[in-house]
């Protein structure tokens, strides 16, 4: 007979380097579970990802027994690592703070493969293309052109359009 599932819980966790301390001790305890023996096997099976942002799906059983599928890590942290940048646009659809190419694109979603939602390697570098311009990249070489227009800002440019932004007064509050 199966075992009965009790929860699934979903986590970030950094390959390698899980620890009982939250977020993770409190999303295991509440459910009976022992933290230290998911923190040792998480370690051993993601030891050559270290320091990689992990999702983790945990199934929990009723006899406190768990199993946990590690995925790949989020396409926004490998389309940051691409472009060498720690973030994305705060206005994606005015500010291009950087570009990926679509080989680029390609490349993450090999990498993503079996958790992706396409048929094939060329559909996934959509998704991942797309993923990309809504964190304000723009993507070079694609086979759509759809990025054409668009150039990166240049710092002088955003530090400009900053102190604008911060020179309006805002609307509806009072000055004191």
């Amino acid at each position: 007979m199966a075992k009965q599932i009790k929860a699934y819980v979903k986590v970030q966790v950094e390959g390698g380097q899980a620890k009982p301390s939250p977020p993770l001790g409190p999303a295991l305890g509440q459910h009976g579970v022992q933290i230290m023996d998911f923190c040792r096997a998480f370690n051993d099976q993601t030891k050559d990802q270290m320091g990689e942002i992990l999702p983790t799906v945990i199934t929990i059983y009723e006899d406190r027994t768990f199993d946990f599928v590690v995925k790949s890590p989020p396409a926004s942290i490998l389309l940051m690592r691409a472009a060498g940048m720690t973030q994305g646009s705060s206005i994606p659809n005015k500010l291009k703070v950087a570009t990926v190419t679509w080989e680029q694109c390609r490349e993450i979603a090999e990498k993503k493969d079996k958790d992706l939602n396409a048929l094939d390697t060329e559909a996934g570098a959509h998704i991942i293309a797309g993923t990309a311009r809504s964190m304000g990249y723009i993507v070079l070489e694609h086979p759509d052109g759809r990025d054409d227009k668009f150039a990166v800002i240049s710092k002088n440019e955003f530090t400009k359009m900053k102190n604008d932004a911060a020179a309006k007064p805002e609307v509806g509050v009072a000055k004191k």
